[in-house]
């Protein structure tokens, strides 16, 4: 603001030098003048700015605050050219004694005629430009504060969303726990008496197994690759449960190993197909096929069973708590970005079949560094 004033000065200043009704040059009293002027009104705008900021024109008042505004200008404007005259002028004359001779501004010796000859209205004017200039000001500032809260507000919503959804997914997580004990607790049950020493291993297994599933530090999504290692120890239960009547079979591609999938998002699934798959049949060997691979932006995980398939009014593999959870943990980490569904298999059985946004923890590194 300060040097838009010493423009403005220096603007005056060349207009009088030029100006051809006064006398040629530029004296040094003129200078002086026009730069206590011009300092006066350099030390009232940050005064006017402030008072903008404290009155401004409200849409319940803002008549009234516009009138008195606009008679604190009058004063003000007033007040600028009587201290002109009875105090700047004064120095200026002890300082430049033929500066009283100057016709430019003997007329305005007496103080009475800033307001009788309306003298003050240039001053008028000038605190008027600084008025509109303080409302553009103020305008701005409030805009740019609403902004910034605006910014803020959305910003904690997303926090807090995002807190929201992962206590959801936890406390989904840890529904899975209790429902994957549960389940491998009765296969253990049912080995007891036949195979004490099959027992062992499934409670040796599910004791890794079940500190690896209650790690909370453990991060909602996980690379393939681990969530597959996890599995592994839970089918080394089941084949044990059933002996030699459990075959499975793994059909991963080498880019879907790096590929970011919910913690325990295959689990469930592979569950489904034990419980409501392989454990219905009456003769032969179970058989669970595991398929991973990458489809453009996608991944799709299948887990196909040789079972029954679906049964008529069959409420719990599509409802159980398994496929329940899963659905409800895919919606809150994907929402419309994602699918699952079970379908017949060709050859008899079921395919669960789950489609995910492709991604890997490379990709949130480089977005992490370019957002840097």
């Amino acid at each position: 603001m300060l040097g838009f004033w010493v423009l403005l000065g220096t603007l005056t200043l060349v207009r009088r030098a030029l100006d051809p009704r006064g006398p040629a040059g530029l004296s040094a009293p003129d200078l002086w003048m026009t730069i206590s002027e011009y300092a006066l009104w350099a030390a009232l705008t940050p005064v006017v700015f402030a008072l903008v900021r404290r009155y401004p024109l409200e849409r319940a008042d803002w008549a009234r605050r516009l009138i008195v505004h606009l008679l604190l200008a009058f004063a003000v404007a007033t007040a600028v050219e009587v201290a002109r005259i009875l105090i700047v002028r004064p120095l200026l004359l002890a300082e430049f004694p033929r500066f009283e001779r100057s016709e430019r501004f003997s007329r305005r010796i007496d103080p009475s005629r800033a307001l009788t000859h309306l003298q003050f209205l240039d001053e008028l004017v000038i605190y008027l430009a600084i008025l509109a200039t303080g409302f553009a000001r103020d305008y701005f500032l409030r805009f740019r504060e609403r902004q910034a809260e605006a910014t803020r507000l959305l910003a904690e919503t997303v926090r807090l969303e995002a807190q929201l959804a992962d206590a959801r997914l936890s406390a989904l997580r840890m529904q899975l726990n209790p429902h994957f004990l549960f389940n491998t607790l009765h296969a253990v049950s049912a080995l007891v008496e036949r195979d004490p020493s099959g027992v062992r291993r499934i409670v040796a297994r599910l004791s890794t197994l079940l500190r690896r599933a209650l790690d909370t530090s453990t991060p909602q999504e996980v690379p393939l690759r681990d969530e597959l290692d996890f599995l592994r120890g839970y089918l080394d239960i089941q084949r044990v449960r059933f002996q030699d009547r459990l075959e499975v079979a793994e059909d991963v591609t080498p880019e879907a190993l790096d590929a970011l999938v919910p913690n325990l998002v295959l689990q469930p699934l592979v569950e489904n197909a034990v419980e409501h798959g392989v454990s219905r049949l009456e003769a032969g060997t179970g058989r669970i096929e595991i398929r991973a691979r990458r489809e453009a932006d996608a991944l799709v995980l299948e887990v196909r069973d040789n079972g029954p398939g679906l049964i008529d009014g069959e409420a719990d593999r599509e409802g159980g708590v398994g496929l329940s959870n899963t659905r409800a943990r895919l919606d809150a980490l994907y929402g419309a970005a994602h699918t699952l569904t079970l379908e017949p298999a060709p050859a008899g059985g079921l395919i669960a079949r789950v489609t995910l946004p492709y991604h890997t923890a490379a990709d949130f590194r480089a977005t992490a560094v370019s957002d840097a």
